[in-house]
């Protein structure tokens, strides 16, 4: 068949292919569109009232000065400039970021290598991950206060108690500028390592057994094992569980309201307790709505350069 026929033939078989027929509005609303917008429009607005409307309410609030009683007062960017202009800003964003780099060296592994520690497990592997969770159903304020019984700076203290069997310490823990965001990283890593740890177990599912299968018969440990087919596999989940976690511990506030509020000498003050201060201690509601911008702009713009240089290897 030369290319003049072949291309005729392909003209008459497009010419005989029957395309799906558009609806029209009325068919659409006879099948039943109206119905189905009927039953989205209430979660829509639900979702919309309860998630957007904040948000954009708090974007108008940056731009005022209120304190939730007196009527508002527009300002434009007078709270933007208080709050770079305050001197305990530097302080804030600097515990924050150490607080995040230490969460992301110290938190972000745990859970990852103790699902992979009980994927490999058979018959017990429900038993560990019980016991892997549980810190998770503890309320955060009960278990910062046991915690906090833990780091006592008296040699009684049970941290303390431990050192002095090896003939360390006894140290200040929570009382000194060097050891109060260690020590919150490590008592906020077992609070919430249950949640990423079963999300991790869940992905290694889906990880083909033949080829652990194929790695064992090679001669392949669980080191190399975990390292050319584990990650390789839930690179995907690893990489959004990353990014999750940069968020959160940017957003921490609990442990250092609770644990220190924000001492010894401002070392464990965090930007969401400055916006805490700011809105509930000097009641200016405007400039914590305002730093609350900042930061979700930051959050923002450190996400989309995440995924621009991720978006290969997802």
């Amino acid at each position: 068949m030369s290319r003049k026929e072949a291309a005729v033939a392909s003209t008459a078989i497009g010419r005989n292919v029957r395309r799906p027929r558009r609806r029209s509005l009325r068919e659409w609303v006879t099948h039943g569109g109206l119905t189905k917008i009927a039953f989205a429009l209430p979660l829509v607005f639900i979702f919309g009232y309860f998630s957007w409307w904040p948000i954009i309410n708090g974007v108008v609030m940056s731009v005022q000065r209120t304190n939730l009683v007196d009527p508002a007062e527009f300002v434009g960017w007078s709270n933007f400039s208080y709050v770079l202009s305050d001197p305990l800003l530097p302080t804030a964003a600097a515990n924050t970021l150490y607080y995040a780099l230490l969460s992301l060296l110290i938190g972000f592994p745990v859970p990852l290598l103790l699902a992979t520690f009980m994927a490999e497990l058979r018959g017990t592997r429900r038993l560990y991950s019980v016991l892997a969770y549980l810190p998770v159903i503890v309320p955060p304020v009960a278990a910062v206060l046991l915690w906090k019984f833990f780091y006592n700076p008296e040699p009684t203290g049970l941290f303390n108690t431990a050192l002095a069997w090896v003939g360390a310490g006894p140290l200040a823990w929570l009382n000194s500028a060097d050891t109060v965001l260690p020590a919150i990283v490590v008592e906020a890593t077992w609070a919430y390592f249950g949640s990423a740890a079963i999300i991790y177990l869940a992905a290694l599912t889906s990880v083909r057994r033949d080829l652990y299968e194929a790695a064992e018969i090679d001669g392949a440990g669980i080191v190399r094992r975990t390292w050319h087919i584990t990650l390789p596999q839930i690179r995907g989940v690893v990489l959004v569980m990353f990014l999750l976690q940069i968020i959160n511990t940017m957003q921490v506030f609990t442990e250092p309201f609770i644990f220190t509020g924000g001492g010894p000498d401002n070392a464990s003050t965090t930007l969401l307790l400055m916006i805490y201060n700011y809105a509930f201690i000097d009641g200016d509601f405007g400039a914590a709505t305002a730093l609350s911008v900042l930061l979700a702009l930051f959050l923002g713009l450190v996400s989309a350069v995440y995924f621009y240089a991720t978006r290969k290897l997802t």
